[in-house]
């Protein structure tokens, strides 16, 4: 595709908005939408802005769990509904960073002296969130604490911080954060945690925070067992949009991040994103930016390539923030739409040496989003060529190269420009882009509150392991006798799920939970419990 240099020029001054109050600048002219598209929009903007109007206002936004949403309010506590809930917020700010200059000043301790580490235990938005922010603002030099992350159920993950790193376990805080506190994930992180905890003689008690909501099984865990310290989690804030949060703010105070900066950036860019001018409401030209480039179907991906190794996770914070809020099977009026936007990304100019080829060659199914950092560094410059050129002038060279080939080969992009990469400007980001979502919801007549899909697999893993509870209570049964699949399946009357029965089996019998006896094919073994020595009796190891 080839366009008239004067004329790309043109557009780029049309089509690029600056908005020094929040250090940010966006990009749309790489997109192909007609001179008239934003007219075109202008109605459906308007039920956007007021859907958005109502969710600030305190409408119940998840008719699911007849909750409101309400993470704008974590930053303009003002704005709340109830006097209630304005002070809920503001004290839970306060304590925050009282408790975080107290842990810092050696007044609250470890068992062996102050604290050193912060292992958080979470998963998705309670561990997304504040992985991508402590990659975007903290190094090993300036760290206050230095941040470890269990975020899933994996055992050999575990034992990575747990066991095999430099962690070391009596100068290390642990925030467990879990909404409902039945998070099985979660669960297992903070239950091998407590337990080499105490393999190592300390008490876990003395370690632990945990980020909940009032009265759930973990707040009854951390008030009965004496834990350090409860933060709440709020039923009108959602898992993804947290990081202004409790679940955010906690673990970026920790490690010596200025939280205020962050709720200060947030706000400024929900400030400006209020704004009903299409012409200076940056979230809002985003969220018909993606309406264009996918159709308003989600025909095409969207690829993130943020110029900077800081901000090398932002794509998998917002993998959640923008899949989970917008891939929903049906419409607000029960209509089948199976919409979403796919998002993947990794970090420029890492890419150009991986999928960029691709991207640029290979099927026009994906827009980017380029993310550029003015600010290339903190301290003196070092000029890797003469004259004067330095490896961020090459850096945003292979962006701008980028950028250019992709547009010559008719694929499309949006870019944003911030100043810099400080507290405030991470907090404009995410408000930035937790606005987009709900303006892009409205156009697509979706909820972006609900997640019937994550509920959905999560009761499919408790089927899977209460199957595997009634194989256990079978073979146990059985007294030691061994069973092919097929015969545990029937037993235990699962006849219609006897792949689920082989795949326990296998996974059991590689930990050596169960005794596999090969036959003469895979689906043709036996399997046993580990016998105990004592004849006719069995258990389970």
């Amino acid at each position: 595709m080839t366009q008239d240099p004067m004329e790309l020029w043109e557009r780029y001054k049309a089509y690029r908005t600056a908005h020094p109050e929040i250090g940010l600048a966006l990009d749309l002219s790489r997109l192909h939408f007609t001179d008239d598209y934003f007219e075109q929009m202008a109605e459906p903007m308007e039920k956007a802005f007021a859907a958005m109007a109502d969710l600030e206002g305190g409408g119940i936004a998840n008719p699911d769990e007849n909750r409101m949403v309400g993470h704008y309010w974590l930053r303009e506590p003002a704005l709340a509904p109830n006097d209630e809930i304005r002070a809920s917020i503001e004290n839970c700010q306060d304590e925050i960073k009282s408790f975080a200059s107290s842990v810092h000043s050696g007044e609250i301790q470890g068992s062996d002296g102050t604290f050193e580490n912060m292992l958080l235990i979470g998963i998705g938005g309670s561990a997304l969130g504040p992985q991508f922010v402590s990659r975007a603002l903290t190094t090993p030099s300036t760290t206050k604490l230095t941040p470890f992350f269990i975020d899933n159920t994996d055992p050999d993950g575990n034992d990575i911080y747990l066991f095999k790193s430099h962690i070391t376990l009596s100068r290390t805080i642990v925030i467990v954060i879990s909404k409902s506190g039945g998070t099985k994930e979660t669960r297992n992180g903070m239950l091998e945690t407590k337990a080499a905890f105490e393999s190592a003689g300390l008490d876990f008690s003395k370690h632990a925070v945990a980020v909940t909501g009032d009265g759930s099984l973990l707040d009854q865990i951390a008030v009965s067992d004496g834990w350090l310290k409860r933060f709440p989690m709020w039923n009108w804030v959602g898992g993804r949009t947290s990081e202004t949060a409790a679940v955010g703010l906690l673990p970026a105070a920790l490690q010596g991040i200025d939280i205020d900066q962050m709720l200060s950036g947030a706000a400024a860019a929900d400030d400006l994103t209020r704004q009903k001018d299409l012409n200076t409401n940056p979230a809002a030209r985003l969220a018909l930016a993606w309406h264009h480039a996918t159709n308003g179907r989600g025909e095409k991906a969207m690829v993130i390539l943020p110029y900077k190794d800081r901000l090398e996770l932002f794509s998998r914070y917002l993998q959640q923030l923008i899949m989970e809020s917008l891939g929903k099977e049906k419409d607000l009026d029960g209509n089948l739409i199976n919409q979403g936007i796919t998002v993947y990304g990794n970090k420029g100019s890492t890419d150009q040496h991986a999928y960029i080829q691709q991207l640029r060659d290979g099927p026009n199914n994906f827009f980017a989003t380029f993310i550029e950092v003015l600010k290339d560094r903190q301290g003196d410059e070092i000029y890797v060529e003469d004259p004067w050129i330095t490896s961020g002038d090459y850096l945003s060279g292979f962006f701008q190269g980028t950028r250019q080939a992709l547009h010559e080969n008719g694929r499309e992009s949006v870019t944003i420009t911030i100043d810099d990469l400080t507290p405030f400007h991470v907090g404009v980001l995410i408000a930035l882009y937790e606005r987009a979502v709900g303006f892009y919801a409205s156009l697509i007549n979706i909820n972006a509150y609900h997640q019937p899909g994550v509920e959905a697999g999560k009761k499919a893993a408790e089927r899977v392991l209460e199957i595997q509870r009634q194989i256990i209570e079978c073979l146990m049964r059985r007294g030691g006798h061994p069973m092919t699949v097929d015969d545990l399946a029937i037993e235990s009357q699962n006849v219609e799920e006897t792949e689920t029965v082989f795949k326990i089996c296998e996974h059991l019998s590689a930990n050596g939970r169960l005794v596999k006896i090969e036959g003469e094919s895979a689906f043709g073994a036996e399997y046993q419990l580990p016998s105990s020595g004592e004849e006719g009796e069995f258990e389970i190891s």
